[in-house]
Parts: C-alpha cells; structure tokens; sequence
C-alpha cells in the first residue's frame, strides 16, 4: 500500500499554469496506477486524469483534455499533473489517489487517498 501527499497547489491568475507533484510513500509504488481526482466547493468529488502502472495508459476527463498532462517517475515515487490555461472553473482541492495496476474512473476503485492540495484560480 502506498501513501500520497499532495503539493504545489496555490493561488493563481486564469490563464496561467500550475504543476501539482504527489509523491507516494511506501512500497512498490511503479505497481500502482495513479490518479488525480478533483473536488470543486460544493460539488463532488471527479475523475481529472489517471496513469497506468507501466504510464503506457493514461486517460483524462474531457474537460481537461488539451490543457492538463499526468506523468509519473517511478524512480522518486512520484506522479505529476501539469495544468495550463487554468481556468476559475478548475478551483478545487485536488487529490492523488492509488490503486493497484489499471487505471480507474471512479472513486470507490482507489483504495488509498491523500488530503489533498488546494488550487484557486481567480478571474
């Protein structure tokens, strides 16, 4: 099982890009697929992006396709979402969740979460 912590959230212009990094402790981390979820004020919990184990699948929800990039380096235990041309729409607290090999749309398919980091896009 493997922890995420969330980082290089914050607060930025529209327009502008972000870098959000997850680093995930614990062992065999390059077994795991990994996700962004997001969760807007108010509103449930989504799907952002996820990457496969071997990052040969990776996948996005349609309203970030073209703006957002997921990667991830096994050797630092690390997975990455690289956010442009933010919008005020994509404020939320994003989460880097874990589950084992394939990657997965939904929150109940991720066993393990972290806090979370927090982006604010202002108008």
């Amino acid at each position: 099982q493997v922890s995420p912590v969330e980082s290089g959230g914050g607060l930025v212009q529209a327009g502008d890009s972000m870098r959000l990094t997850c680093v995930a402790s614990g062992h065999l981390f390059s077994t795991y697929a990994m996700a962004w979820f997001r969760q807007a004020p108010g509103k449930e919990r989504e799907f952002v992006a996820a990457i496969g184990w071997l990052a040969r699948n990776v996948d996005y929800d349609d309203s970030v396709k073209g703006r957002f990039i997921i990667s991830r380096d096994n050797d630092k235990n690390t997975v990455y979402l690289q956010m442009n041309s933010l919008k005020p729409a994509y404020t939320a607290v994003f989460y880097c969740p874990a589950r084992p090999r394939q990657i997965g749309y939904r929150l109940w398919e991720y066993l393990c979460w972290g806090q979370g980091t927090e982006v604010t896009v202002s108008s």
